[in-house]
């Protein structure tokens, strides 16, 4: 039954609505065209560590503690409660193995609507709120997560690619389109400035790669890196990046 859900004709039509239906069908009722939809929390989680080629597929096996603030868990304390992130390729496994404590979900689940589990959920509400933003910029897990893919990008190649070249490759792992013209002058103007920003203050670059388990590769220049994993920390908080098209 999922094979010919996902293989029929509706399922797999364009996601942009067709200008002729616009009046006739505003709401997509007659399923002229895909319905683009967030992706679920624990999948935008386990897309920003594909993306950065983080992600551990192995299949069964103990639950992983994600990243999480301190002392999160104070309020209930019953009994005394002591989180420890899990570290080497635990942290890194897919959400479907998170640790999670009902009713008092990790933050990040929490901020992509998760529900509590403390009932059965049929449908997930789907918000969109500031706290989404600021997860997907400042969450430990989605900052390392940045790093490593500004690595990833660095690291493979031509040596001599230019930053439009690795803005291209960047945009193909992560969006799986080419990048537009002014989507890369924009970056770029970006880039040059975080260059300048981390050129100037090299306590701050190193700082930025200290964020997470995984090491920072030596072999590139720590403003570098840091100025490029500014830039992906842009690209992972795209909303076409935790949307499904």
């Amino acid at each position: 039954m999922m094979r010919q859900i996902v293989l029929s004709n509706s399922y797999r039509q364009h996601s942009s609505l067709r200008p002729e239906l616009k009046d006739a069908d505003p709401n997509n009722r007659f399923l002229a065209s895909q319905n683009p939809r967030r992706l679920d929390a624990e999948f935008v989680r386990d897309n920003a560590l594909s993306i950065a080629g983080l992600l551990d597929e192995d299949i069964g096996g103990p639950s992983a503690k994600p990243y999480q603030p301190p002392n999160y868990y104070a309020n209930i304390q019953f009994p005394d409660r002591r989180y420890l992130a899990s570290s080497g390729p635990l942290q890194y496994r897919r959400g479907v193995y998170m640790h999670w404590q009902r009713t008092f979900l990790h933050p990040m689940l929490a901020n992509f609507d998760a529900p509590m589990r403390d009932e059965c959920t049929c449908t997930r509400s789907v918000s969109n709120t500031p706290q989404q933003a600021l997860t997907l910029l400042n969450d430990p897990e989605f900052f390392e997560a940045a790093r490593v893919f500004a690595q990833r990008i660095l690291k493979t190649g031509s040596p001599n690619a230019s930053d439009a070249e690795k803005f291209e490759r960047a945009f193909q792992l992560a969006l799986a389109r080419s990048i537009k013209p002014n989507e890369l002058d924009s970056l770029k103007k970006f880039l040059d400035s975080q260059r300048t920003y981390f050129k100037a203050n090299p306590t701050d670059a190193a700082k930025t790669l200290k964020v997470g388990n995984a090491p920072a590769d030596a072999s590139i220049a720590p403003e570098e890196l840091a100025a490029w994993a500014q830039a992906c920390r842009v690209i992972l908080n795209l909303h076409e990046t935790i949307t499904r098209y």
